[in-house]
């Protein structure tokens, strides 16, 4: 049995990890069909010292543990495509990291060989959504200046902390997207 302390994240886990799967609890407490949501990811020693106001607005204290702490940022706005927005981000350096959560829908390796050809993004995602091997799922994707790179997939049908996916190349082009607002 794996040794887990109150929130449920394995001990061994790293800060990036503990931060992902924070994320991922504060996303699954309010419920699916949710906008994307992104986070900056701070050094907690550093915004309390540098930032008190707000480490005490967000809860962080003394006896607060976690070395990063995810900050949500303004809504994405609606309408435009996620990597477009993504494009637009430059993060101040006192950012260590920056993460996103958004649901999607997604087929299983099975069901690939059936997308009919020549579809636009439009008509595969109507396609998607139809198909009866779908499944809904929230993606927390992480990543830190240093190139670290974190995930945690939830599926909608195994809405369970003890369900969640965990690992550093699970969504290999959203962790790039993410990246790329560090690069100057």
């Amino acid at each position: 049995m794996t040794n887990l302390p109150v929130d449920g994240t394995p001990l061994a886990a790293g800060p990036l990890t503990r931060a992902v799967l924070e994320i991922d609890e504060y996303s699954a407490g309010l419920g699916w069909d949710q906008p994307a949501r992104l986070f900056a990811l701070v050094d907690t020693a550093k915004l309390r010292a540098q930032e008190p106001s707000l480490a005490a607005q967000l809860g962080i204290d003394d006896t607060t543990t976690a070395s990063l702490t995810p900050v949500e940022q303004d809504e994405i706005p609606t309408g435009a495509p996620l990597d477009e927005f993504l494009a637009t981000i430059a993060w101040p350096d006192t950012v260590a990291g920056c993460a996103l959560t958004v649901e999607r829908q997604m087929l299983p390796p099975s069901a690939e060989d059936s997308v009919p050809e020549g579809m636009d993004d439009a008509q595969l995602a109507t396609w998607v959504a139809k198909h009866p091997d779908r499944q809904e799922v929230r993606m927390t994707v992480a990543v830190l200046r240093d190139g670290s790179r974190e995930s945690a997939l939830r599926l909608r049908e195994k809405d369970s902390t003890s369900e969640v996916l965990t690992g550093s190349a699970l969504v290999p082009g959203l962790a790039d997207a993410l990246a790329a607002t560090f690069e100057s």
